[in-house]
């Protein structure tokens, strides 16, 4: 009897998954506010140059102080970065001037002056990462994404050797103190030491929440099970919108994102181990304690009856994974034998492109024409249309034809932007708003795709080892940003090259639709 057989029997999606789920799905709610909290934590309003006071400004306007101290670019708005190095004053005669030479400008040496209509308080604003250190303030973003890598490593080992429900409960009380000790960040430096930190623990989170609802459903509602928890992320996204509307200041705001994991620490102690993971490591008792209550509450009450606690053991114990005795298995192991090596190597270069390309659109909300907060909200409403389709394209096109058309799409989306003229605005946000969608659409087959690629016993692993190389993508997006003053147009170029080339090697992978979970490394080979 193979575990998916005791699952009918059961009930594979019944009042017991559906409550699992419901539970889960709080802590998914959470990952994107943390996620892309870098568009509010680290938003930079508008601000120039700070000008000292003077005797000769007594007379002058604000608007006259500042075409005299501060020069114009072309467009005719004042400069961010400069300020003239003495008064200008020959500027109120005629503004159109030229100032006599460019000696007389130099970098801003009083600080900034910022517009606090938008956002009260930022990270930017806080410590002035702006100009020379614009690019501090984009690692912040990078210092999370390398603590969610790390995470991913650790975690998805843990997971493997000590449980899943163990790990997600030691991840979500760390998230907890790490959250609120980056709110209560008196440096640059306690703040990205914090936040690499809490990437490191929201990873566990991240990593192991989709698995362990997954273990518990039965093949026909794997699918529906892997897009419902995805919706919750684009519900996750919308709510940022709106807690960072009605929180504008950046220590109430990591406040106000963090707090919910502690509803989500309370709620997990409903939450069963994953009986998968019970019977792989030979914890046959437990697993049938967790059966027994899954059958109750689906009311399968015969279950019990017709099959003595003696045999369901005795089939448990046959059902466990043949491992020998001391063995373990460990990352290297994804790389052992030819099949796995090839799906590890192929999945990993998969999950790289869709991380890279979905924060790359996600950490850019200037595309609208709309304010920061509506972009943000607008882009998780998108989200979910993305998620109702591709339920429908994963169980009639297969998740392998998917997964990399989704990929391929956000790509050519990203790159059509690039050559659209910039007056075509409407055409350019229509654009846009698909790429976001297709980029999403790829997110969420990624992560149902994958955890059916990988056998039980290596399931966390596979998970943490793609989940580690997504991160790397994650962290690389923000930065790349940065290129623009190479050419303004790179990094959209990198972002669609990226997509495209990763999108093409998923078609190298194994199709998974309506296969049965692999349970050891043999059913893959």
């Amino acid at each position: 009897m193979k575990f998916e057989d005791l699952l009918l029997e059961i009930g594979g999606f019944g009042r017991f998954q559906i409550l699992i789920l419901l539970i889960l799905c709080l802590p998914r709610i959470n990952l994107p506010m943390h996620f892309l909290l870098h568009n509010f934590l680290a938003a930079t309003p508008s601000h120039r140059c700070a000008i000292p006071h003077q005797e000769a400004f007594v007379n002058l306007t604000v608007e006259e102080v500042l075409l005299i101290s501060i020069p114009r670019e072309p467009d005719g708005t004042f400069r961010s970065c400069e300020m003239f190095s003495r008064p200008q004053f020959q500027l109120l005669l005629n503004s159109s001037l030229r100032p006599e030479n460019d000696s007389i400008i130099q970098p801003c040496q009083h600080g900034w002056a910022y517009d606090h209509s938008q956002f009260t308080s930022t990270i930017s604003t806080q410590w002035d990462l702006v100009c020379e250190q614009r690019g501090l303030n984009q690692a912040t973003a990078t210092f999370f994404f390398i603590g969610v890598t790390m995470g991913a490593v650790v975690f998805g080992y843990l997971s493997d050797r000590f449980g899943r429900k163990t790990m997600l409960l030691l991840s979500l009380v760390c998230s907890v103190v790490f959250g609120m000790l980056s709110a209560a960040s008196v440096s640059y430096s306690m703040l990205a030491v914090t936040r690499t930190l809490t990437g490191v623990a929201l990873s566990g989170v991240s990593l192991i929440v989709l698995p362990l609802g997954m273990e518990w459903v039965d093949i026909q509602h794997r699918t529906l099970t892997g897009i419902l928890t995805s919706i919750f992320w684009s519900i996750g996204n919308m709510l940022l919108a709106m807690v960072a509307y009605l929180v504008r200041e950046w220590h109430w705001l990591l406040v106000a994102v963090t707090g919910p994991c502690l509803l989500s620490i309370v709620c997990l102690w409903w939450v069963p181990e994953s009986a998968r993971w019970l019977i792989a490591n030979g914890k046959v008792k437990q697993a049938h304690r967790h059966l027994l209550r899954c059958a109750r509450m689906n009311g399968r009450k015969d279950f019990a009856l017709l099959l003595p606690s003696s045999h369901l053991s005795q089939a448990l114990r046959r059902m466990a994974t043949d491992k020998k005795p001391g063995e373990s298995y460990s990352y290297i192991s994804l790389f052992r034998t030819p099949v796995l090596r090839k799906i590890s190597l192929c999945s990993g270069a998969v999950w790289f492109g869709v991380a890279f390309s979905y924060y790359g659109m996600s950490m850019n909300l200037t595309g609208f024409g709309l304010n920061t907060y509506l972009s943000q909200f607008v882009f998780g409403i998108i989200e979910i249309p993305a998620k109702m389709i591709m339920y429908v394209l994963v169980n009639r096109v297969g998740r392998r034809q998917s997964q990399a058309w989704a990929l391929i799409l956000t790509g050519l989306c990203i790159g059509a932007n690039v050559i659209i003229p910039k007056p075509f605005t409407s055409l350019r946000s229509v654009v846009a708003i698909m790429g976001k969608g297709f980029s999403e659409a790829a997110f969420t087959t990624v992560f149902l795709y994958t955890s059916e690629l990988y056998p039980t016993v290596l399931r966390q692993n596979g998970m943490g080892y793609t989940s580690f190389v997504a991160r790397l993508g994650g962290a690389l997006a923000p930065l790349v940003f940065l290129l623009d003053e190479v050419w303004r147009s790179l990094p959209e170029v990198t972002y669609c090259g990226v997509a495209v080339c990763c999108g093409s090697v998923a078609f190298l992978l194994p199709e998974t639709l309506n296969v049965r979970l692999p349970e050891g490394i043999e059913d893959i080979e």
